[in-house]
């Protein structure tokens, strides 16, 4: 089997593409590797450029930011079948929080480049990604709003 196929069944198979046609996930193969990542490990860091987006495979990832004289503080823990990164489709696509890995984490990793190459040819498989980052980014939004509530509410 080619790591083309096994990737195009690795983004197939995960909760965030579900019900994506086969020649979609195909053509996001292209854009995709393997990672992994040992507890402690960050995957991004704020301020550095957003050239990614993870599909988290197994374990666990923190999202934190910094805070000046202060330690970081975590703002969302995410799991296997979530996707982390958003930052990469929105110029001037710079990552605006670090992200750390809780434990032994693997993750398919989609090169932003890449993608918003594929895009430029094909604005309907960037429209069914676009339809697939909004709920995440409402709810991710959404979750922080809460926080800010339970904070200073």
């Amino acid at each position: 089997m080619s790591t083309k196929i096994g990737l195009d069944r690795l983004i197939r198979e995960h909760p965030f593409f579900q019900g994506m046609d086969a020649e979609a996930c195909e053509t996001l193969a292209g854009c995709a590797a393997n990672e992994r990542f040992n507890g402690g490990e960050y995957l991004i860091r704020q301020g550095e450029a957003a050239n990614k987006f993870y599909l988290i495979r197994h374990g666990s990832v923190a999202q934190e930011l910094r805070v000046p004289d202060r330690e970081s503080i975590i703002v969302q823990t995410l799991h296997e079948g979530e996707i982390l990164g958003w930052s990469w489709l929105v110029s001037p696509y710079r990552w605006t929080m670090d992200a750390r890995a809780m434990q032994l984490t693997r993750v398919l990793s989609l090169d932003a480049e890449c993608l918003r190459g594929k895009f430029a040819n094909d604005p309907t498989l960037a429209y069914e990604l676009f339809k697939r980052f909004i709920p995440v980014m409402a709810s991710r939004l959404q979750t922080s709003r809460l926080q800010l509530i339970d904070i200073y509410g």
